[in-house]
């Protein structure tokens, strides 16, 4: 049986945490501890079938000053058409239903065999009403799917969960 507790702090005070004896185990992003050198701390990575991340998880921005044209020529030749449509469909589908760091919700696209794939839920804090659903579209509607799979979730009762997390706030 799971018992879901808690963690904040960087990675450090995280790790100090875990062994220290106050968790048995913690979840992380594998990236900060390959970027620190610990990946021998990695026991096990979660996929996306076992766990759906936060829309945009995974996914690099770069800002730039409105109208730099001449930097956005720059910085051109590093976006990743793909990434872009799946992160525009996962953020789209989370600002349709008011997410934020505070809701309990889950967004992962994909493009396979040229269709974008995008999964999505939004669940109770404590995990006990979730709805979920999928879709398939065209990556150049990469919004709207979004938004679509949000009315699908908001079909099935998001809505409600949605209001019961406000109550908790």
């Amino acid at each position: 049986q799971l018992v879901i507790k808690s963690l904040r702090g960087n990675l450090d005070t995280r790790l100090r945490r875990l062994a220290a004896g106050a968790y048995d185990a913690i979840i992380l992003a594998a990236a900060g501890l390959i970027r620190l050198g610990l990946e021998n701390r990695i026991k096990s990575v979660l996929t996306a079938e076992q766990s759906l991340p936060a829309p945009g998880q995974g996914a690099l921005g770069i800002e730039l000053v409105d109208g730099d044209a001449a930097m956005a020529a720059v910085v051109a030749p590093l976006n990743d058409a793909e990434t872009a449509h799946c992160v525009k469909a996962e953020r789209a589908f989370s600002r349709a239903l008011g997410g934020s760091c505070q809701v309990p919700l889950g967004g992962y696209a994909i493009i396979d065999n040229g269709q974008l794939w995008l999964r999505g839920f939004v669940a109770t804090v404590d995990g006990k009403e979730m709805v979920s659903a999928e879709l398939r579209g065209n990556p150049a509607d990469d919004e709207a799917l979004g938004r679509q799979l949000a009315d699908t979730l908001r079909a099935q009762g998001a809505d409600a969960i949605l209001a019961k997390l406000a109550c908790h706030r």
